[in-house]
């Protein structure tokens, strides 16, 4: 039978700390680098902020050329070829010649039209004529009175990635351009909200007593008005704009941050190191901004990162109201806005918009998430 010696335990070794040692700082980058969805949001901002501040600089396009004769093509084109070229018909039926690959090369021009048979004609050079027939489903060309039978091919778009809107404009540059105003709103209405939120909440929590209540009742008699009708009535006054819908969301969102803040300065005002930084003279604005806030920044950061996309939410609803940036700015809602009035014949000009808006949404509550745990201790595992 094997025999166990008895471990010897070094008096230093007792008191020897074995877990890694790591800051504040490091013990949250840790947390939050260890939740999946927090880093998939994380990336995904970044794509989103990269696809918007830096694509227009890639695209061929601005957000205002227009090129009306290839207005509404979708971003997946269905192929018919004739007279040795592929030809693409649109839901107007307008013929677009088409290369294989997908690039479009001009609007054919018609010359004419048979209301009783159902047909038009379209001019492919001096000498030739396409008849095409609307009567079939789907349009088709005639060759001696009868549809052309030939293999359709289906391509994706070359010249308009994600297809044109009604007035011929690449739809992928306006998203870029229109991802942008959006996500500056958002930054933008949320560093304002986040500075009157964190002076008001804090001066409120720190003072306390009358100034507090007082304080507070002005929160709750603003916070009794809707968000979105306050934000619509200032719109209204102040007329559609980019700089009027910053001012229209800061002038109201931040008493949700003022509420935090005064919570959580309510709460650490009583600990001992606030005591002993007055028993050492730290005056007023010492204590509340070198001490208690920075104590209270997690809480703080969180509600930042959860209110970024409740304004793009909010900026892209009064978009789609018509009372976002004006034309021919594009913004997420604008373009939904825009989008919604041909939905049944091309889609894809709502999807792309509204694709977007839900990414940083989604983005944005991942990354609060993940920032929420990692700067709780106690959730701490």
């Amino acid at each position: 039978m094997a025999t166990w010696d008895k471990v010897t335990v070094q008096a230093a070794d007792r008191e020897r700390i074995y877990a890694k040692n790591r800051t504040f700082f490091g013990d949250v980058v840790f947390r939050f680098t260890r939740k999946f969805t927090a880093v998939f949001g994380l990336v995904l901002i970044v794509l989103l902020l990269l696809f918007a501040f830096v694509g227009p600089f890639i695209s061929p396009y601005s957000y205002t050329t227009q090129s009306l004769e290839f207005a509404n093509i979708p971003p997946r084109l269905e192929l018919i070829p004739a007279e040795g070229s592929y030809f693409y018909i649109t839901t107007s039926l307008k013929v677009i010649e088409v290369t294989p690959e997908g690039t479009l090369l001009r609007s054919l021009q018609k010359t004419g039209e048979d209301g009783i048979n159902r047909t038009m004609s379209f001019a492919v050079d001096d000498e030739t004529d396409l008849v095409l027939a609307y009567r079939e489903k789907p349009p088709a060309f005639l060759v001696d009175g009868k549809p052309l039978e030939a293999e359709r091919r289906t391509v994706w778009n070359q010249s308009f990635r994600l297809g044109s809107d009604a007035l011929g404009r690449d739809l992928l540059t306006r998203l870029m351009y229109g991802s942008r105003i959006s996500l500056i709103v958002a930054f933008v209405a949320t560093l304002v909200n986040m500075t009157i939120g964190i002076l008001y909440g804090g001066i409120s929590g720190y003072i306390g007593g009358t100034a507090d209540q007082v304080m507070m009742r002005i929160v709750d008699i603003i916070s009794t008005i809707p968000l979105t009708l306050y934000v619509i009535l200032i719109m209204v006054v102040l007329k559609s704009g980019f700089l009027s819908i910053i001012i229209a969301l800061s002038s109201v969102y931040w008493v949700n941050m003022a509420r935090v803040v005064r919570g959580q300065i309510y709460t650490l005002k009583h600990n001992e190191f606030v005591l002993a930084a007055r028993t050492i003279g730290s005056s007023n604005g010492t204590i509340l901004f070198r001490h208690l806030l920075p104590n209270a920044m997690g809480p703080i950061l969180v509600t930042a990162t959860m209110m970024i996309p409740s304004a793009i939410f909010l900026e892209a609803f009064l978009g789609y109201i018509g009372l976002g940036v004006a034309p021919p700015m594009s913004s997420l809602g604008t373009m939904s806005n825009d989008a919604i009035g041909a939905l049944r014949m091309t889609p894809y000009q709502l999807f792309a918009p509204s694709l977007v808006i839900c990414l940083i949404m989604f983005a944005f509550n991942f990354v609060g998430d993940g920032l929420r745990d990692a700067l709780d201790p106690k959730l701490k595992k």
